[in-house]
């Protein structure tokens, strides 16, 4: 009964999550809207909302996918820009704003190789031996 009801609430944050998304995108598109002079009604702006649910949720499903084709956990920025090999103007704009997000961020290090253990450690070629 416990995997029960962490199901139900799983499903509950799902659904909580999904109206959200919902009510930004059908926010967003009103306000496009009004900014470009136009009147949306109400049943078009809930196709949007639902049309972008459904693309988000495909959309991170590829995301996924092409993260675990190359071998990782989690999804990076080529993965997102990959996403949108169909849209060259918004593949364009995504590889732009990575560039630009590259310039802004400080260069972090690679990951440094585990140094050596003590018995690991080479003699040196030269050894010098002092006089008696």
């Amino acid at each position: 009964m416990n995997g029960s009801k962490g199901e139900e609430e799983e499903e509950s944050v799902r659904e909580l999550l999904r109206d959200r998304f919902r009510l930004s995108s059908i926010s967003i598109a009103r306000s496009e809207a009004l900014r470009g002079g136009m009147e949306v009604s109400d049943p078009v702006l809930a196709c949007i909302g639902d049309l972008s649910f459904k693309y988000a949720e495909k959309l991170a499903v590829d995301l996924e996918l092409f993260a675990r084709h190359a071998g990782r956990k989690s999804v990076n920025m080529e993965d997102v820009i990959l996403s949108t090999h169909r849209n060259e103007q918004l593949s364009v704009s995504l590889r732009s704003i990575s560039n630009t997000i590259k310039v802004k961020e400080p260069q972090s290090e690679k990951k440094r190789k585990k140094p050596p253990r003590k018995e690991d450690k080479s003699v040196p070629s030269t050894i010098h031996i002092d006089d008696l």
